[in-house]
């Protein structure tokens, strides 16, 4: 007869087995982007659970709402030994509990390595979140702003402390590390804002101005599940539901007393869907405090505070990880602290997969052993080899090759303009004559699939879009001719239409594809714009630096379409390093809609004009990285 308790044993191990081979390295190519940057040495080993002390308390903040901590230590340490700590605040839960039998403690593989390097870790649920109490009005509320500055002050007076903090994290957790230098902390030496915006309209809820209603949804929907501590709203697989519990409570709350008054709290969260729902200009009052502007929670807003803290800040992004690439190098223009650096690789959001066309599949690269390197630096004074190298380091996809700069963009760069041209082509000389355009009724039903750079800000999933070139059916298209030689374009493509339209507004996408001599259409990237935000700012001084026109999408800069309007539209495109191989051609796709992820209008579609004559000329600018002698680009 079978023991009755060796069933629920013999059950876990086998979803171990099932869930194991599932995720075996061997059946999802894993590509390596990682180089030699430096001689550094960066230890590739991490301690065990069985050699990390964890605590976890709640810690009351100056108003009387609690904040729950977890601080990790390595377990064997002299009685005098000191340690810099890495801070990291999120409200995607600090910790999971599991269910029976599988009770034990997951400790991130990245907590493992610092420790391992002689670091602490302090890991924290923002108020309104996880185990934490609290409501929310907004994200990085002024209010979570200060809740840093108390934990960091209360860090560096810990025995174990050496006084020194750093601070990183991906998505929100890297904008939560990035506001922590509103405060000026001395603590505060270093920041690592991985995969995260710069400006939290433009750089997410509205790309162009066009409300990204896909994400919204998504997020409001997924932040509600965690909110109210509803696992299996979370995630829809089986094997999270059968064995996710929710927020671990915190050591003192071993029944779940106090997770079970704190989760109430956040049922007054703010729904962000609901709140972009209200919004059309930047200069809408924020919803849920109207005394506030929307600014106080994005990065952009503080620029200044940012730089007289004179914190380096490590810009880390990937060239699909939805806008953010844009928003790594707005920061890494705007702030440069001394020490600050840059690196975009061919990452998705989070940097797990190579988004490269060429090399899809998991990345190699450590990012841990990269994080590793500038702290050792920047919070340990260690000489790693980083302050010799040059601040920029990029990805060129299609080359598949790691590059370096001073600045960006990178010294060299040019401008080569291509024009919509005869027969739907794309043409290096500039029209002739008036009264040429292309005709164009706008398909509500054009998408960019389930598995775009925009779902990777969700999913965390490999980006793909293997199918363009039926979808391209769609839209209204233009094709180069055949390169005659390697293009390289590195950095901001800026495209200008001209436009006549039936309706009084609209949403404006142009993609920028790679076609083969097979006629295969790979996506390089694109870009965006709502009509109704059309206008190139004159504000002077504008909020920040930007290297394409800047759309204040302000109510006072508002311009409808007027009936009979030949009406500009210039924007630019999201960055991009990719090299357009020989025999190549080069397509520029424009759609009025991308329905799996943007907003549709509810108008009926309209019908467009797009000029392509001498006074009307569209066309795109490719910043283009000069490769050997220059010489005509196309065949003849």
């Amino acid at each position: 007869m079978i023991n009755k308790f060796l069933i629920p044993s013999f059950l876990f191990c086998l979803f171990v087995a099932v869930f194991s081979c599932s995720h075996l390295p061997g059946q999802e190519k894993i590509r390596s982007e990682d180089f030699s940057w430096s001689s550094y040495k960066k230890s590739d080993r991490v301690l065990s659970e069985k050699e990390i002390e964890v605590s976890s308390f709640y810690f009351t903040m100056r108003d009387g709402v609690k904040i729950a901590v977890d601080l990790y230590l390595p377990k064997q340490r002299k009685d005098d030994q000191k340690f810099p700590t890495i801070f990291r605040q999120t409200r995607y839960f600090r910790s999971w509990e599991v269910r029976w039998p599988y009770h034990k403690r997951q400790i991130h593989s990245l907590t493992r390595r610092f420790l391992a390097n002689g670091y602490a870790w302090l890991d924290l649920d923002v108020r309104g979140t996880g185990a934490s109490f609290g409501t929310r009005k907004g994200p990085w509320s002024p209010d979570e702003v200060k809740d840093g500055d108390e934990i960091i002050s209360w860090i560096i007076r810990q025995p174990w402390s050496d006084g020194k903090v750093g601070a990183t994290g991906r998505s929100y957790a890297g904008t939560a590390a990035e506001m922590l230098m509103i405060n000026q902390h001395p603590a505060l030496k270093a920041v690592v804002p991985q995969f995260s915006l710069f400006d939290s309209g433009l750089d997410i809820a509205f790309p162009g101005g066009v409300h990204l209603e896909w994400f919204t949804k998504t997020w409001a929907k997924f932040n509600d599940a965690l909110d109210r501590n509803e696992m299996g709203e979370v995630n829809k697989g089986w094997r999270f539901k059968l064995f996710a519990k929710g927020v671990r409570p915190v050591d003192e709350d071993g029944n779940g007393e106090i997770l079970r008054k704190a989760v109430p709290s956040h049922i007054y969260n703010y729904n962000p869907h609901e709140l972009a729902k209200k919004i059309t200009f930047r200069d809408d009052p924020w919803p849920t405090d109207p005394g506030l502007p929307i600014e106080t929670f994005s990065p952009h807003g503080h620029i200044q505070s940012f730089r007289s803290s004179g914190i380096p800040v490590y810009s880390y992004s990937g060239w699909c990880d939805g806008a953010y690439a844009h928003s790594a190098i707005k920061r890494f223009i705007n702030v440069r602290t001394s020490g600050s650096r840059m690196v975009i690789g061919p990452w998705m959001h989070g940097g797990f997969y190579n988004c490269s066309p060429y090399s899809e599949g998991k990345s190699g690269f450590d990012h841990h052993g990269e994080l590793l390197r500038f702290f050792d630096h920047f919070v340990k004074g260690e000489d790693t080899g980083i302050q010799n190298e040059k601040p920029v380091h990029y990805y060129t996809m299609g080359e598949e090759r790691w590059k370096t700069a001073d600045s960006w963009p990178p010294k060299g760069v040019t401008t080569h303009i291509l024009f919509l041209s005869i027969n739907q082509s794309l043409s290096g000389t500039a029209p002739h004559g008036v009264g040429h355009w292309d005709e164009y009724r706008v398909d509500y039903s054009a998408g960019t699939g389930d598995h775009s750079r925009w779902n990777t800000l969700i999913t965390n999933g490999p980006v793909s879009y293997p199918d363009r070139d039926g979808r391209d059916q769609k839209l209204l298209v233009y094709n180069s001719p055949q390169l005659e030689k390697d293009l390289e374009v590195t950095g901001h493509p800026i495209v200008t239409l001209f436009i006549r339209s039936t309706a009084s507004d609209g949403n404006f996408f142009v993609y920028l594809e790679d076609v083969d001599e097979t006629g295969r259409v790979r996506y390089v990237t694109e870009g965006m714009l709502r009509a109704l935000h059309r206008k190139v700012s004159d504000e002077e001084p504008q909020p920040y630096l930007d290297l394409v026109p800047y759309h204040s999408a302000k109510r006072k800069d508002a311009l409808p379409f007027l009936d009979g309007e030949i009406a500009e539209l210039r924007f630019g495109l999201l960055p991009t390093s990719y090299l357009f191989k020989k025999g190549h051609s080069i397509r520029i796709a424009i759609a009025g809609a991308d329905k799996d992820h943007f907003i549709v209008p509810s108008v009926p579609p309209p019908t467009w004009r797009v000029y392509r004559d001498q006074p009307y000329s569209s066309r795109i600018e490719l910043p283009v990285m000069p490769r050997g002698k220059r010489a005509d680009i196309f065949d003849h």
